[in-house]
């Protein structure tokens, strides 16, 4: 740092960084306020000029007149046409705060709710779509260079230039008319849900989606909700942040074990497409079972239908909105998943009892979301852009899942049996041999690979042990080149015996 001497106009000793630092205008900034506001420039005092002070304190005007524009903006200075620059008379409100550093250990401010006070781990650091875009194997991420980028820039130019003409102001909580009937026709065609545009609620993607059924359907302290369990965990902290009793239910081979579910459950939230993150689908004996409790014990049921899209070769199952004749499911979906993350829309089709208190919740939280986003998709649905992209991601993924499936056999097969899913963007292989398989998911994400041990999205850590890994957004090369590094984690050598088959029939241990 260089120090500039009194200029004899202002009195002020002003230290500046050395020009060309690209913080002198910054520092200027500072001073000349920290002057206004200590008294050393008073109120109605008429400042040089920026030409005076720029050669005076061997700065470009440009800098100055850089600080005089800034305390203009924020109020510390007035000018008056053709008259000069002054400091203001009534001076703003100071807001700026010395930042108070976090400590760890201290006990959590009591200003906070009891919940938010000592919140679950897992909700305090990244997961999920999170992880570093280079990483392998990331887990509930697209595919997102194989979207047709230039269809949707073409359609969002078009409902900017129609927004222009008619000005939209803030629009129904609901969402716009033309996407929930887009959402409408596009369920009702490809999972046969039965709905109107009247049921649709749009949301921002199904995390959303869930926390505005939360508010609305528990009571704290007092509502028990069943959720899958090794399950989705931030959908575990939305229920536990509303103050809802969790009940944990097991899955095996046919999903959701009904029988598991506790008798006072009035909220259960399942994945029967493609469960996350056994991958399973829900059998119809289940799908059965399942309504049937909602409908004896006057229970809802949150059918999120992650990865329903994606299906491999297979006819998929009736959706339990499809089979439900008492009005207890919630539909929930996005389009993270089958468009791109960062598009953050999803929808709830809701029964008819529910709709008018939904859309007043989604008003409270947000209001709506972006008209402009919205009205592009719902173009990108009706025109058919969608059902064509599905279509070839769902060839995509296919070929990818074939070859992640061979690798874990062919390198694996002695810790490890893959469930062959069919459909979604990830694989689960289930543990044949005691290893430490949190250990290797760690030691995996320091190597570059979003590997996640399947006992650590379980609630209680007691279900069977496993990796979970996504192949989504990961090329053919990257998936052969992610399994040689993984096997490298792996003993060199693997169990002379091992019983074929066995990890499937029991996911979880309990």
């Amino acid at each position: 740092m260089e120090t500039i001497g009194k200029h004899a106009m202002l009195e002020l000793a002003i230290t500046l960084p050395p020009r060309g630092s690209g913080a002198v205008m910054r520092v200027l900034h500072r001073e000349l306020r920290a002057a206004i506001l200590d008294g050393r420039l008073k109120p109605g005092l008429r400042l040089p000029s920026t030409r005076i002070l720029a050669d005076s304190w061997g700065v470009s005007r440009n800098t100055v007149m850089g600080a005089y524009d800034l305390l203009l903006s924020e109020g510390y200075l007035f000018a008056r046409h053709g008259a000069g620059t002054y400091v203001a008379e009534a001076l703003p409100i100071r807001t700026d705060r010395t930042p108070v550093p976090e400590e760890p250990n201290k006990a959590p401010d009591r200003r906070l709710s009891e919940f938010w006070r000592s919140p679950p781990p897992y909700l305090l650091k990244s997961w999920s779509s999170t992880s570093p875009s280079h990483m392998l194997f990331r887990l509930g991420v697209p595919d997102t260079a194989s979207f047709p980028y230039h269809i949707w820039r073409r359609l969002l130019a078009r409902s900017l230039r129609a927004l222009a003409k008619v000005p939209a102001a803030y629009v129904e909580a609901e969402g716009r008319p033309l996407l929930r009937e887009a959402i409408a026709n596009h369920v009702s065609f490809a999972r046969a849900v039965a709905c109107n545009a009247d049921d649709v609620v749009v949301t921002a993607g199904t995390q959303q989606a869930i926390d505005l059924l939360a508010k609305i359907l528990v009571t704290p302290g007092k509502t028990t909700v069943a959720l899958e369990d090794p399950g989705y965990a931030p959908v575990r902290g939305v229920f536990l942040a509303v103050g809802a009793k969790i009940a944990p239910v097991p899955v095996d081979a046919e999903g959701l074990i009904v029988d598991r579910i506790p008798a006072d459950a009035k909220v259960i939230c399942v994945t029967p497409s493609h469960q996350f993150p056994v991958g399973v689908a829900m059998s119809m004996r289940r799908r059965a079972e399942l309504l049937e409790f909602a409908r004896v014990h006057d229970a809802v049921i949150i059918e999120d239908d992650y990865d329903g899209e994606f299906r491999f070769g297979t006819t998929p199952r009736d959706a339990l909105q499809t089979l439900d004749r008492s009005g207890s499911v919630f539909y929930v979906g996005t389009f993270s998943k089958s468009l791109f993350p960062g598009i953050r829309l999803g929808f709830v089709v809701s029964p008819p009892w529910a709709k008018r208190t939904i859309s007043a919740v989604k008003q409270v939280a947000d209001w709506h979301q972006p008209v402009l986003e919205q009205d592009a998709l719902a173009a990108f649905i009706s025109e058919g852009h969608m059902a064509r992209h599905v279509r070839k991601m769902r060839k995509l993924y296919a070929e990818r899942r074939e070859l992640m499936m061979n690798g874990l056999q062919t390198h694996f097969s002695a810790w490890l049996d893959p469930i062959p899913a069919s459909g979604g963007m990830h694989l689960t292989a289930l543990a044949r041999e005691a290893l430490d398989f949190d250990a290797i998911a760690r030691t995996a994400r320091q190597r570059n690979m979003d590997i996640r041990s399947l006992r650590a999205l379980s609630a209680n850590g007691d279900c069977q042990a496993g990796l979970v890994m996504g192949y989504g957004a990961t090329s053919p090369e990257g998936i052969t080149e992610g399994l040689l590094q993984l096997r490298r984690l792996f003993p060199a050598t693997g169990p002379v015996k091992y019983v074929r088959g066995g990890a499937r029939s029991a996911i979880a241990s309990r």
